[in-house]
């Protein structure tokens, strides 16, 4: 099987020649396919991060293993790791966080295990990247979640957690205040969990969930998220067995699956043969999973885990009164403890399975929908307007042009109402959210709404608007604070 493989920036390169050359003593039977991407690929002008060639040998073969990589600052490019992961529809991001027997902490030292899952979406939310400044102190971020992704990445948890047997499988969230973005998501995880009656699945606020984590992290196994808060919790849990150069990653998709270490790449230690490349390893181990190569990858384990509990160790971690090693000797102790299996949470081997490679040629892009059998209706539209004026100065404007189909309802600003009620202690920026509901109740038409936004454009510049939806009668928008 032929794999593509990046090497990456900074420390990148030494790292990934470690760990193929511990993939090469235990007889992975993987061939590579070397491809160009990362910051010296941006510095030859190619936008995305990556050659053309790259991409096409990517999306050929299906399979790519990276190092760290990083994207020039101040150049008004895309992260390379965040495109390549939305590019190919990488949904899922799998993170294990696991005790490792050598790698001291707070929670090893007294004596609590710790074995989490987080599965953190990988598309969506705010990494969209989807940003506009509307006047010149006013930046908007748009933030989709949507059922198709959403229902992804959750069955994706689910069926992982099964195969897993897991105890539990939670979802994090933020739907007591998000209660559209993050309520969808867990409507869907919900949805899931119904064919899924032998797993015990129950829901946390993610801040709740974080202070949990940092306190009792054995009471949780799998946890599902959304990306912004899933990006956030994996860092913590990485943290919770003794930081990123712990921290596995695996992006997976339907046709398309990424593994990479998502640490830096540590420029100030590059090419000094200095750097621990454990948590690559883990990450081309969880690779090997994924193909099948279930036996390479629980000899390699294991002596990784015998290499660590023996207290070989790197510069940034272990007994400091050990000498450390540097990456070279640190790989090296690892293929001379091929074989061998550590006293603690030794993996059991079982012999390989290799699928076969099918790479998908696709002739279009998949459009991802849910069928929907209720009755949309426009009732309304809410109006981003740039404004220095007073709420009632504004409302008395904004009343003149609502004519015979709309109502004024509501003026908010920050999320906060300030119109028809509200308080002079609310602070104020110069964008504000005018509501218009349709007067009759009766539903509306998008040349109804372009007929107001003509109109008010007399008065005010317009900086966005959106539309006010409602299926099976139900309003699909959230109301302001204090409305």
């Amino acid at each position: 099987m032929k794999i593509a493989v990046a090497n990456g920036d900074g420390i990148g390169p030494e790292i990934m020649a470690a760990v193929l050359k511990i993939f090469a003593a235990a007889q992975v039977p993987l061939e590579y396919e070397f491809v160009d991407m990362g910051k010296w690929v941006f510095d030859k002008g190619f936008s995305n991060g990556m050659t053309p060639e790259a991409q096409r040998s990517i999306e050929s073969l299906g399979l790519l293993f990276k190092g760290p990589m990083e994207t020039p600052k101040g150049k008004g490019v895309k992260s390379i790791n965040v495109t390549a992961r939305k590019t190919w529809n990488t949904f899922a991001n799998k993170r294990v966080f696991q005790t490792l027997h050598g790698v001291n902490t707070v929670f090893s030292k007294a004596g609590i295990p710790i074995d989490i899952t987080v599965v953190r979406e990988n598309i969506e939310d705010t990494y969209g990247g989807i940003e506009h400044m509307l006047t010149h102190d006013v930046a908007l971020s748009r933030r989709f979640i949507t059922r198709p992704g959403s229902m992804q990445v959750i069955k994706y948890a689910f069926e992982m957690a099964r195969q897993k047997k897991a105890r539990r499988i939670s979802c994090g969230h933020k739907a007591n205040i998000m209660k559209l973005t993050d309520g969808l998501f867990l409507d869907c995880f919900y949805e899931v969990a119904k064919d899924y009656p032998d797993l015990k699945a129950d829901d946390i606020i993610v801040d709740d969930l974080c202070m949990k984590l940092v306190t009792r992290p054995d009471l949780f196994d799998v946890v599902v998220l959304t990306n912004l808060q899933g990006d956030i919790v994996s860092d913590l849990c990485a943290g919770l067995v003794g930081g990123l150069g712990f921290a596995p990653s695996a992006n997976i998709g339907d046709h398309i699956s990424i593994f990479e270490a998502v640490h830096g790449t540590a420029p100030d230690i590059a090419g000094k043969n200095i750097a621990n490349p454990t948590a690559l390893l883990l990450s081309g181990i969880s690779m090997l999973l994924h193909v099948g190569l279930t036996e390479n990858a629980g000899i390699i384990e294991n002596a990784l885990l015998y290499t660590l509990e023996s207290g070989v160790h790197t510069g940034d971690f272990g007994d400091k009164s050990k000498p450390s090693v540097n990456t070279t000797e640190f790989a090296d102790a690892i293929i001379s403890n091929l074989g061998k299996k550590p006293a603690l949470n030794a993996k059991t081997v079982t012999p390989n399975k290799p699928g076969t490679p099918t790479p998908f040629k696709l002739a279009q892009n998949a459009m991802m929908f849910s069928q929907d059998n209720q009755d949309v209706d426009i009732t309304g539209v809410d109006m981003f307007i740039d404004s220095h004026e007073q709420p009632m100065a504004i409302a008395a404007k904004c009343q003149r042009h609502a004519g015979v189909k709309f109502k004024l309802v509501n003026i908010s600003n920050r999320g906060t109402q300030v119109w028809p009620t509200g308080s002079v202690y609310t602070n104020l920026v110069n964008v504000y959210n005018v509501r218009f509901e349709s007067l009759d109740g009766g539903a509306l038409n998008q040349q109804d709404v372009m007929g107001l936004y003509i109109s008010l454009s007399g008065n005010f510049k317009i900086c966005s608007l959106e539309i006010l939806n409602a299926w099976g009668g139900k309003k699909s928008y959230s109301l302001a604070q204090g409305q």
